[in-house]
């Protein structure tokens, strides 16, 4: 089973590193806008980290607004989704002027909600995008790893906001959001 899985987190990284340029004669309207902190990478994929559970080594990838770790809907356009941080909000990287911006709703209503827009679109009524960090390898959302909560089309992320099994889900764990560096990122239109 370990082996299976390094296998996969050792595919996982290969892909990242061996994605195409979307373009590589014009920089991304996206892109971020200011030198991310030293030692973490300019765009990068996440891979949960959870020994013993089957979310360990899943890729991050964005479907239907959230984030989802071990996708298994394969229709989506985003299955390798890139990510950049810019002033503490986390982005999906798209080759567009559009913005896909993460945000977090950690009300009671939201309990831990990890989310994204797109474009206009404006972030739900408690929602925060900022504080978004790199730490160690590790993404947080401010100094906090994730949860990650089993479903049909793979692991929703979601934040910590005190809850150990957010909207209704169960068997949700702890997971380490591992950062992957990925040197010419992947395009995704989320949906």
């Amino acid at each position: 089973m370990q082996f299976k899985n390094l296998a996969l987190a050792a595919s996982v990284v290969a892909t990242a590193a061996a994605a195409p340029a979307a373009d590589s004669c014009a920089a991304p309207a996206s892109s971020p806008s200011s030198t991310p902190a030293a030692g973490a990478p300019q765009y990068f994929g996440v891979i949960a980290i959870h020994s013993g559970s089957g979310v360990q080594n899943a890729g991050f990838s964005a479907s239907k607004g959230s984030l989802i770790a071990g996708l298994q809907n394969k229709e989506t356009s985003c299955q390798e989704t890139s990510f950049y941080i810019n002033d503490g909000v986390l982005n999906i990287y798209d080759d567009t002027a559009r913005p896909q911006e993460i945000y977090v709703d950690r009300s009671g209503m939201g309990q831990g909600k990890i989310g994204y827009t797109v474009g206009v679109e404006p972030a739900p009524k408690n929602a925060e995008r900022k504080g978004w960090t790199i730490k160690d390898g590790h993404l947080l959302f401010d100094g906090s790893s994730p949860i990650a909560c089993p479903g049909s089309d793979g692991y929703s992320i979601w934040a910590s906001a005190g809850v150990a099994n957010p909207g209704g889900n169960s068997d949700c764990v702890g997971i380490a959001a591992h950062v992957v560096e990925t040197k010419e990122p992947k395009p995704c239109w989320a949906n």
